[in-house]
């Protein structure tokens, strides 16, 4: 059986415990004043695919997806792989310094 809170005009907060099909308690258990149910949020959970606006696939998503990969993340490849270069550039031309001034900074 489920509980239900009720408030009173005079600011009286009680619980019932009654079925759900019995009628709902209309005055105060402590002063008689009519009283009103009060309900609260309840926790949800949404568990799995498909409660996002991005699990579903659109075609022009998946241009904009794509576009974003390509462009974003082949600069981002790049300049990863500059670094790369760039680093074991000096690491094996320690030697001579004049080899890696490059004169470019990303």
């Amino acid at each position: 059986m489920p509980i239900y809170e009720y408030r009173c005009e005079n600011g009286h907060l009680f619980e019932v415990m009654q079925k759900m099909s019995d009628a709902p308690v209309t005055i105060c258990e402590t002063c008689g004043a009519p009283v009103q149910r009060v309900f609260h949020p309840i926790a949800v959970h949404f568990k799995g695919s498909g409660f996002y606006n991005t699990d579903y696939g659109t075609s022009k998503r998946k241009r904009e997806m794509d576009a974003s990969a390509k462009s974003g993340a082949d600069k981002s490849d790049a300049k990863a792989k500059d670094k790369k270069s760039e680093s074991s550039t000096t690491t094996s031309s320690s030697s001579s310094p004049s080899s890696n001034s490059s004169g470019t900074a990303d």
